[in-house]
């Protein structure tokens, strides 16, 4: 158990946390979620020592040991992999080393040999005859294959690396686990290993994630940093989403009876423990159903952006037909010989295992690129707008203030007008006359769908628009995305947005693609493709 009494965390005048205190308790997953801003990562580092707080403490029981997954990517470069995941546990790890260095000694004496003998009867005691082994399958579960074990992290890729740290944040069975986003970098076969692991993990987490998913997934709470103190909150982010907005709505309500609002509230709690118990989703944790109570939720000070995608006039009946588009970097083909017609008020997401492709391939379509094959026609009604992973090309070198860097994308030249769009994006007041050049990620890609906004297209191409969003942004753009009326093609990383927004799936790689009406999740499910899916990448 971990208890933090008292802990307070100033920086001059800003207050990041006042008088916390709470409790974390085995067997439970803690999804830590708050604004941008509001301390989630920098919470984690107070837990782990790396942080002293400006007044109070944290205490973890006697005996228990606490991992945290590793930001630094180059810190065990000079490592063997299997070496660094052992070394997530430092007591085995020290035990192992020490072992060496005794068995290694030319001049091996008696004193030698009853601390080696000491050693042994706490290596056995640990199960470290099984770390090696112990440690491979949990690289492999991350898909780090077993040619890799035996290299140097150094010669390891960023994603590889990313995996690497992960496990040896899991491995040895830590009494007390702390991960800021673990699922960065994954594929969903991995983020599904890991949401299985972690459901079925019977310590203490505590994890922060922008990937709603995932928080849906693993947690059986919710730690919500608000008005610079911890609340928890028992059941996973979704409930905590929906039911914080029903507490705001019910404290709008002033003449709703105490009856009436009784009763709305059983309703949703029986509601969303019938769509829990439905679930596919492989966890252990379902008991959270139990403890649920709606009435602990305060309206949140969280602000949601107003998104709104609305079209200018309605698309025609011919949208987008691509006959035989192929595309080749370096001689490697990224996608090839597709073909396929865009209709109506589709909304597809693209796949592939390499991201670079759908980049190209919307990079292709919308102009900016040309394929080495093929051709991609657009309907004489359409009216497009692109939002691009890299939108550095729409503020590098731009001295414009946000009113006048927007203005340039509006057919209404009025200030007052603009403003009302930046407003909808959190841009109120002074915060409209900051320059672009400046911006934070997140603060850009807020700008381009106010862009987008402005533009009102039919058709809308989004290469990774959750990038740099907090959890409130995210939302947000995905309840855009679902009321759009008007044709959308995108990728995201985000299973929540592409679950709920897609109803279309196209998966592209260099030996064709995959195409098939249905949700997401359903595509996964789907065993009928999994051949043809694997064929995609396969020489």
């Amino acid at each position: 158990m971990i208890s933090v009494s008292n802990v307070s965390l100033r920086y001059g005048k800003r207050v990041l946390f006042d008088e916390v205190n709470v409790k974390f308790v085995p067997g439970n997953c803690y999804g830590v979620i708050g604004a941008n801003g509001a301390g989630k990562s920098t919470f984690l580092k107070i837990l782990s020592g790396e942080i002293d707080p400006t007044t109070g403490q944290v205490d973890i029981e006697k005996g228990k040991r606490m991992s945290v997954l590793k930001q630094n990517h180059f810190e065990f470069d000079a490592f063997q992999v299997l070496e660094t995941v052992i070394m997530g546990n430092k007591d085995l790890y020290a035990i192992m080393k020490e072992k060496e260095a005794i068995y290694a000694k030319e001049d091996f004496t008696d004193e030698d040999g009853i601390r080696a003998s000491e050693l042994e009867e706490k290596f056995a005691e640990m199960e470290g005859w099984n770390a090696e082994s112990d440690a491979a399958n949990m690289l492999s579960g991350l898909g780090i294959t077993e040619e890799l074990h035996f290299k140097t992290v150094h010669e390891l890729n960023n994603n590889q690396k990313v995996r690497v740290l992960l496990a040896q944040a899991l491995f040895g069975n830590p009494d007390i686990l702390l991960l800021d986003e673990p699922t960065n970098d994954l594929d969903v076969d991995t983020i599904s290993w890991l949401e299985n692991f972690l459901a079925n993990f019977e310590n203490t987490v505590l994890v922060v994630s922008h990937d709603r998913h995932f928080l849906d997934a693993v947690c059986t709470h919710v730690a919500d940093i608000d008005f610079n103190k911890l609340q928890i909150y028992s059941g996973n982010y979704t409930f905590w989403y929906q039911s914080s907005q029903l507490a705001l709505k019910q404290r709008s309500d002033q003449n709703k009876k105490a009856e009436e609002k009784k009763k709305e509230l059983m309703d949703f709690i029986q509601r969303f423990s019938a769509n829990v118990a439905k679930s596919k989703q492989a966890t252990s944790r379902r008991k959270m159903i139990d403890k649920l109570n709606i009435e602990e939720i305060k309206p949140s000070t969280r602000k949601y952006p107003g998104i709104f995608f609305i079209q200018e006039r309605e698309a025609g009946d011919q949208v987008l037909s691509v006959d035989n588009y192929s595309f080749q970097l370096e001689g490697t083909f990224l996608f090839k010989n597709l073909s396929f017609t865009v209709n109506k008020g589709d909304k597809i997401v693209f796949l592939s295992k390499n991201p670079l492709a759908i980049t190209k391939f919307f990079d292709c379509i919308y102009g900016n690129d040309k394929p080495q094959t093929g051709s991609a026609d657009w309907g004489v009604t359409i009216k497009s707008s692109y939002i691009p992973n890299d939108n550095s090309s729409f503020f590098e070198g731009v001295d414009l203030s946000l009113v006048d860097w927007l203005r340039q994308f509006s057919k209404e030249k009025d200030e007052t007008f603009i403003r009302g769009f930046l407003g909808k994006m959190l841009f109120s007041g002074e915060e409209s006359l900051k320059k672009a050049k400046v911006l934070s990620g997140g603060e850009k890609v807020r700008c381009m769908m106010s862009k987008t906004m402005l533009e009102s297209p039919n058709v809308m191409i989004a290469d990774e628009p959750t990038n740099h969003l907090d959890l409130e942004s995210i939302q947000s753009l995905n309840n855009s995305f679902i009321d759009y009326k008007g044709t959308l093609l995108f990728y995201s990383h985000d299973h929540e947005f592409m679950n709920t927004v897609a109803n279309r799936v196209i998966e592209i790689g260099p030996n064709g693609m995959v195409d098939k009406h249905c949700t997401y999740d359903e595509y996964l499910e789907d065993e009928s493709i999994a051949e043809r899916r694997v064929a995609l990448y396969t020489k």
